[in-house]
């Protein structure tokens, strides 16, 4: 019976935080409300105050579950084998990678909204750019150091180079996106990104 309890609890919480999630990317934080969750949820506004205790605590969950979601990129960014007859191919593929799952429209949403809210919460922008991109950041500054390490890269600075690589990558993207508000980008133009990217990358690092 406990265990049954357990499971439809876990099932409201994972609805009220899809929900949630919903909503605020709809509405942003100042227009959502606990009404519109419990409604979007079909629980009760009690059960969403029994599982967050405010409209802030339910927001922050929300930012930073999402940054569970970078270890997957950290894993393929620790996993740049140190091969110079690839070193290009496999940049490549990285650089891809990358800019493909950054730019995701729920993403570049999420980008939005904590951006839109970093002065009413500093401490929650903090924390998401720490645990999410800042850890990618720091992983690439190792990679890159071990294929400089193994002369397949020159650099002073590992972690400088690593925020120019994602700074190639990213500057048009997500720049256009935070800006006009359009979060389509196609293929063609992730290819090229990617491509441009890691060929000016070379260029200065190589």
């Amino acid at each position: 019976m406990e265990a049954n309890e357990q499971g439809r609890s876990a099932r409201k919480h994972r609805a009220i935080m899809e929900a949630a999630t919903q909503v605020f990317m709809e509405k942003g934080y100042a227009g959502t409300s606990m009404d519109d969750i419990a409604k979007l949820a079909a629980v009760s506004k009690q059960t969403v105050y029994k599982h967050f205790a405010d409209k802030e605590k339910l927001f922050a969950e929300i930012v930073l579950a999402t940054t569970d979601r970078i270890d997957a990129m950290i894993d393929l960014v620790a996993d740049i084998p140190a091969d110079a007859a690839s070193l290009d191919e496999n940049l490549n593929r990285l650089a891809r990678r990358f800019v493909g799952t950054l730019t995701q429209p729920q993403v570049l949403q999420l980008r939005r909204l904590v951006i839109a809210n970093a002065e009413a919460f500093p401490e929650l922008g903090a924390a998401w750019y720490a645990q999410g991109f800042e850890r990618v950041l720091d992983t690439l500054a190792t990679t890159f150091k071990h294929l400089a390490d193994q002369g397949l890269l020159r650099m002073d600075d590992p972690l400088l180079a690593a925020d120019h690589f994602a700074g190639l990558l990213l500057w048009i993207p997500v720049n256009k996106a935070m800006f006009t508000g359009s979060l389509q980008h196609t293929e063609a133009d992730l290819d090229h990104y990617a491509a441009a990217g890691v060929r000016a990358f070379l260029a200065a690092y190589r």
